[in-house]
């Protein structure tokens, strides 16, 4: 039974020894010794492997965290071995915690990997406590719903959340950080003479990003944000939560697909010049690939979640603020400021 979860690392801080210190050598030198400190010193909460979070992780314990908990309840499934790399075919049918525990150890030994499986350990009481044990929440490849509760408790305990996941060849990421302190390059100061200065950012959390307007951005500022992918994403969620967690996997979810996606792009006042409705032929190809996994934009979705939980954790240049997308069919991303 795995419903015991140990403490994150709230004693002393762990030092660096110089073993350690030879291993990281690149990174201390890239953002210095004290991030890295920070990051030796993280428990990071990583629920559900799917291939998002498989890239996730990978960057994440190769970069020297702390500790990893991974909490997966499901079965690894053929169609996992696509773009789970931590899989492989004699795994199909185990717990994808236990399948993937050992391999992910083996990508840095000085990272303390511990698997969770059991499904009572999402119930409210056993959730908070274990979201209370750790430093950072990551949940990826979920529904609506599922991320917003999870947002909620880490606000409650004051702990940063991460979301992230793919849709066929679309992807996001989204983070509440809470009210984040870290060091950015003073663009100010002249080009000889560089220096940092300290800089705040306050996030919202998911629920209230999900009321986002987008009134008074001129043409050109919506047009960058690409609102046809932002839309198409916020679409599922709610064809997922009409559905009871199921994604839209057939040509015939078209019409029912396009109407939400329209009614939300409508509600969210979008700048008429730029886009009046999703383009059919997105919602066409949500309708039959969102339910899919590939292996590139996995990727690429994953690799940028790590490189921004590595930068919260670093507290080094300014994380996403605080929704970003990536379009796999043109190979572009976008972040959108979403009630911040």
């Amino acid at each position: 039974m795995d419903t015991h979860y140990e403490g994150g690392s709230k004693g002393d801080p762990v030092q660096i020894t110089e073993d350690e210190a030879a291993v990281y050598d690149r990174q201390i030198r890239l953002w210095g010794l004290e991030a890295q400190q920070r990051m030796r010193n993280a428990t990071i909460l990583v629920i559900r492997l799917r291939g998002t979070a498989t890239e996730a992780i990978k960057n994440i314990v190769l970069a020297g965290i702390g500790k990893l908990v991974i909490y997966d309840s499901e079965d690894v499934k053929e169609e996992d071995l696509g773009a789970g790399f931590f899989f492989r075919d004699e795994d199909v049918g185990k717990k994808r915690v236990d399948a993937a525990k050992a391999r992910i150890e083996a990508l840095n030994p000085l990272v303390t990997v511990q698997a969770l499986r059991h499904p009572t350990l999402l119930e409210q009481g056993s959730l908070e406590a274990l979201i209370m044990s750790v430093d950072l929440v990551c949940v990826t490849d979920w529904d609506r719903e599922a991320l917003i509760k999870i947002n909620d408790i880490c606000r409650q305990f004051g702990k940063p959340f991460y979301a992230g996941g793919t849709f066929g060849l679309l992807g996001y990421v989204f983070c509440d950080l809470l009210k984040h302190d870290y060091i950015s390059p003073d663009r100010s100061a002249p080009k000889e003479a560089p220096k940092n200065v300290k800089a705040t950012a306050s996030y919202s959390r998911l629920s209230t990003a999900l009321q986002h307007r987008w009134t008074g951005l001129t043409k050109r500022q919506t047009k960058e944000l690409n609102p046809a992918v932002v839309h198409i994403i916020l679409a599922l969620w709610e064809y997922q939560h009409i559905h009871e967690g199921k994604l839209p996997d057939d040509i015939g979810a078209t019409s029912e697909l396009g109407q939400i996606a329209n009614s939300i792009l409508a509600s969210s006042d979008v700048n008429r010049q730029v886009l009046t409705s999703v383009p059919p032929d997105l919602i066409d190809a949500m309708s039959t690939s969102a339910v899919h996994e590939f292996s590139p934009t996995c990727a690429v979705v994953g690799g940028i979640l790590a490189q921004d939980i590595l930068k919260a954790l670093a507290a080094r240049e300014a994380p996403i603020a605080n929704f970003f997308t990536f379009d796999g069919n043109t190979g572009g991303g976008s972040v959108c400021r979403m009630s911040m």
